[in-house]
């Protein structure tokens, strides 16, 4: 019989240390104690040992970085993906807060919903004498948006529409879309228009929906083509902005 070669000897050293590292691997799990944990916060090394893969981690990360929780071992099941056999393996050492057995959610996640009910029982309140406070009431807007709908509501001298929501910086088109239902223009502001044949480029840039450039374009072309006889005649000037023109057009006189 044949000796085996140096490298047939070497393989076989490898193959074994190969096999001698899985052992002590499976026996490491074996031996681990595990703790009751919330799963919400499961680590990679918790979730390998027991059982789950790096993508079944990653949706659970997935979704949690969208503010949502897990509270039972089903939908941790349904986010994660993981067996029948891996979830029976897991469960028992599962400790949801004690919320979610009382049924009641934590303050932060609570928020949303009390300010909803708050948004039903609202009765309409005039968009120009609300104060930022009011504005809050609305899920999705903070202090900070609130203060910044007063300033522009300021600086227009009064919104002529509620559908001017939308031109507050920041304010997503579906909030604003909810405030609109709450927030009506009820009292007219008294508007002294500005005339765009007569106007200057500093008076016209006075005007929040118009910056120095755009007042500067408007004076340009009515001094190149002449007077404006429509409001329709301002999608001609370069720069301007066309999807707000009925709305800018009410600050504005021929």
């Amino acid at each position: 019989m044949d000796k085996p070669t140096d490298s047939e000897i070497q393989l076989d050293v490898e193959a074994q240390s190969f096999v001698d590292s899985l052992v002590q691997v499976n026996s490491a799990k074996a031996s681990y104690q595990f703790k009751p944990f919330n799963p919400n916060f499961i680590s990679d090394y918790k979730g390998y040992q027991l059982g789950m893969s790096t993508s079944q981690i990653d949706a659970l990360l997935l979704y949690r970085s969208s503010g949502k929780y897990v509270n039972t071992a089903e939908e941790f099941q349904k986010v994660t993906g993981v067996s029948d056999s891996v979830l029976q393996l897991m469960e028992p050492y599962f400790k949801f807060p004690d919320w979610v057995a009382k049924g009641k959610k934590p303050q932060s996640q609570r928020i949303g919903v009390i300010k909803a009910d708050k948004e039903k029982r609202l009765k309409q309140i005039d968009i120009n004498s609300a104060t930022a406070a009011d504005f809050q009431m609305i899920s999705g807007i903070g202090e900070k948006l609130s203060a910044r709908i007063v300033k522009f509501r300021d600086r227009l001298g009064g919104f002529l529409t509620e559908e001017q929501l939308v031109d507050v910086y920041g304010l997503d088109h579906q909030i604003a879309k909810k405030a609109m239902q709450v927030f009506v223009v009820k009292n007219q502001p008294n508007i002294i228009k500005i005339n765009i044949n007569q106007a200057t480029a500093e008076e016209l840039k006075n005007l929040v929906y118009i910056n120095w450039n755009l007042a500067n374009a408007i004076v340009a072309h009515r001094e190149l083509n002449g007077a404006f006889t429509s409001m329709q005649d301002l999608d001609k000037v370069a720069g301007f902005p066309t999807e707000k023109l009925h709305r800018i057009a009410l600050y504005l006189s021929i």
